[in-house]
């Protein structure tokens, strides 16, 4: 689905997945299943034995980042599901606002619990990069927190994360903050920046929801930096390439990139209201200059453009971008 598509959705979106688990132009898998192939088709025959709507398997991208190191370890990776709850704790206008969103996004909290049952019988490590929730309500950060702490996540926020009423107001930093400690309440790990070492290798959550990043982040990179580690950054906003830039105006025709970091030359070829939203500031250029030329940095994991993309980042580092979970798509990352 296009992201221009998904920010007008409020009728039916169905994932288009084959049982095969191939997503509408990929490819059928010609090769023998793979364990976690076959663990997806046992998974979907339990499905339909406990008569639960039979949705199809979830998709599961799986992808190595080589580091060299002695004990490799596999990281399971979800992003945007999108779940679209409220009560009536959160009035009228946000249970309307529910039942419009979740038309199209219905099956985000089954496929975070099919990857959440993977990566358990795996032994996986669980990271979300953000939209979990499609918009705050008392509704979705219960179930936003009960998902986190059910499990040992590593998480970064999305904007969604962030929004009352979608689109009605200006998204910044000051409007964040009108919800910003009820969403932190709701996570197990700070979402401004956080870090976690697994492996030997340095996991960093930065958020980035409003395609910028601070000196104070710049400041706390470089503190990880000096750890001497490996390190593997989580954002939910893919950082500019020129091959991501190239792809994604042409998968929207043009309106704008989703990306953080874009020059300023391109973003003026953006419609106005894009261009003031995601246009990089000087502290958000600085610390993207700054990642470019650092060795330790081995990959990206990012959210937000709800379809898998790759490319490298820096000499060092791939950033990949993965599907959305609410179109039953995750990936799973080998770190060897």
């Amino acid at each position: 689905m296009k992201r221009r598509d998904f920010l007008k959705v409020s009728g039916a979106v169905t994932a288009g997945l084959a049982l095969t688990g191939c997503l509408p132009g990929r490819e059928s898998k010609t090769a023998a299943a793979t364990p976690l192939e076959n663990e997806q088709k046992k998974l979907y025959k339990d499905r339909i034995s406990r008569d639960v709507s039979p949705y199809d398997p979830l998709y599961l991208k799986e992808i190595t980042v080589n580091i060299g190191l002695k004990e490799p370890f596999d990281v399971m990776h979800v992003s945007d599901c999108h779940i679209a709850r409220a009560d009536d704790r959160d009035g009228e206008r946000t249970i309307k606002l529910a039942a419009s969103r979740s038309r199209g996004m219905n099956a985000g909290e089954h496929y975070l619990d099919e990857a959440v049952n993977i990566a358990r019988k795996k032994g996986m490590h669980l990271m979300h990069t953000g939209d979990l929730i499609d918009f705050v309500s008392e509704a979705n950060l219960d179930t936003c927190a009960k998902h986190m702490m059910d499990e040992d996540w590593f998480t970064c926020s999305g904007n969604h994360e962030f929004s009352i009423y979608m689109g009605e107001d200006h998204e910044d930093e000051a409007y964040k903050r009108r919800s910003y400690d009820a969403v932190q309440g709701a996570f197990p790990n700070d979402i401004t920046f956080a870090s976690r070492v697994i492996g030997g290798v340095n996991f960093v959550a930065v958020d980035n929801v409003y395609y910028n990043f601070t000196h104070a982040q710049l400041e706390l990179m470089k503190a990880e930096a000096e750890k001497g580690l490996p390190m593997v950054m989580l954002v939910h906003v893919p950082l500019y390439t020129p091959a991501h830039f190239k792809d994604e105006m042409e998968e929207v025709g043009g309106e704008c990139a989703y990306l953080a970091g874009v020059p300023d030359h391109l973003v003026d070829t953006y419609k106005p209201g894009r261009q003031e939203s995601q246009r990089a500031d000087a502290p958000t250029m600085e610390f993207i200059d700054w990642l470019k030329e650092q060795s330790l940095l081995k990959a990206i994991l990012a959210g937000h453009m709800h379809r898998f993309f790759e490319d490298r980042f820096s000499a060092t580092a791939i950033q990949y971008t993965v599907g959305a979970c609410y179109l039953g798509e995750a990936e799973v990352v080998h770190f060897v």
